[in-house]
């Protein structure tokens, strides 16, 4: 057995805890609180990640360290760096790889516009997101993404660690958090209408929280895939309102009604809503064809995409069926 600790026991956090331990391997999950799934080879610790020195010696003996741990939404322009810089410190500082659980705000406008592989998994025209491709962020959480990687990827070329980055889209599943998941998943299930503050009618990658964590051991468990970005294969690349339409389905509720906020609802949500405040600058992510070429994660890693309906019927009432 070997031990793998994991900052952070969000769904990710949590998921690649439950499968490592699954398979026989000690995993030491590190929160602020002391949390994290209960399992005979799972140690929970409390600790501040932040506290470089600590989490250095809690590293003692591990062969990953996995990065899943984000601060609040709305607080990622100042908090997300020192917990990455303390997190690849300690990597460092301890001889431990790290595997960083990322996303594609850092691409920006890098999508939709025959970049990547043309049609590799560039369905209806729009070519697929390649993890190969540069970062160009157009938005404050992406630019902070986008370092976040590009100082673990001059720490990897500069010999100090082993590091590689992970890129999910929006997550699905019955432990996700998202705008999807808390916003628009509970009004469908409720034959409610809903105004989400997004598009809906544009294909876009979705990452299920299982998948995500096998790709993160999947990476770890190599010697050939550091010092480089890996794609989460997609459970669906439907639109929202195709996705729902098919949630709607297995569960047997009424069709959605789904439409985007209007420009005065956005405003006066984001005005009471420190959290709502944060979605106009990604919106973008919606407004075109958003799909990942994972190709390299499925022929290399041998990660495939579990099937939607599979996914969806997590987010039924009564749990998988």
């Amino acid at each position: 057995m070997g031990l793998h600790v994991i900052a952070g026991a969000g769904a990710i956090g949590t998921a690649t805890a439950r499968q490592l331990a699954a398979s026989g391997e000690r995993v030491r999950i590190i929160t602020r609180s002391g949390g994290g799934p209960e399992h005979p080879l799972v140690e929970r610790v409390a600790a501040d990640v932040t506290d470089t020195a600590a989490v250095a010696a809690l590293l003692d003996g591990a062969r990953t360290l996995y990065n899943a741990a984000a601060p609040a939404y709305q607080h990622w322009r100042t908090a997300f760096p020192p917990l990455a810089a303390s997190l690849l410190a300690a990597a460092e500082k301890a001889g431990t790889d790290l595997v960083i659980l990322g996303n594609v705000y850092g691409y920006g406008y890098g999508y939709g516009h025959g970049s990547g592989r043309g049609d590799a998994q560039g369905r209806g025209g729009a070519a697929a997101l390649t993890p190969d491709l540069p970062l160009r962020p157009v938005s404050d959480k992406g630019r902070v993404r986008a370092a976040m990687w590009q100082e673990a990827l001059a720490a990897h070329g500069a010999g100090r660690v082993r590091a590689a980055e992970v890129r999910a889209s929006d997550f699905l599943g019955a432990t996700a958090v998202g705008l999807l998941p808390l916003m628009v998943v509970p009004a469908v299930l409720a034959g409610e209408e809903v105004a989400a503050p997004i598009a809906l009618d544009a294909p876009h990658a979705w990452s299920y929280v299982e998948d995500v964590a096998r790709t993160l051991i999947a990476v770890a468990a190599r010697d050939d895939t550091w010092g480089r970005a890996w794609h989460v294969p997609s459970t669906s690349e439907l639109s929202a309102r195709e996705l729902m339409a098919r949630l709607a389905d297995l569960a047997g509720a009424p069709a959605p009604r789904l439409r985007t906020m209007t420009p005065q609802e956005l405003a006066a949500a984001v005005a009471v809503d420190e959290l709502m405040a944060e979605l106009p600058e990604m919106a973008y992510l919606y407004d075109r064809p958003l799909r990942l070429d994972a190709s390299d994660t499925e022929r290399l890693l041998g990660v495939r995409a579990t099937a939607p309906d599979t996914v969806l019927r997590e987010l039924l009432p009564a749990g998988p069926r």
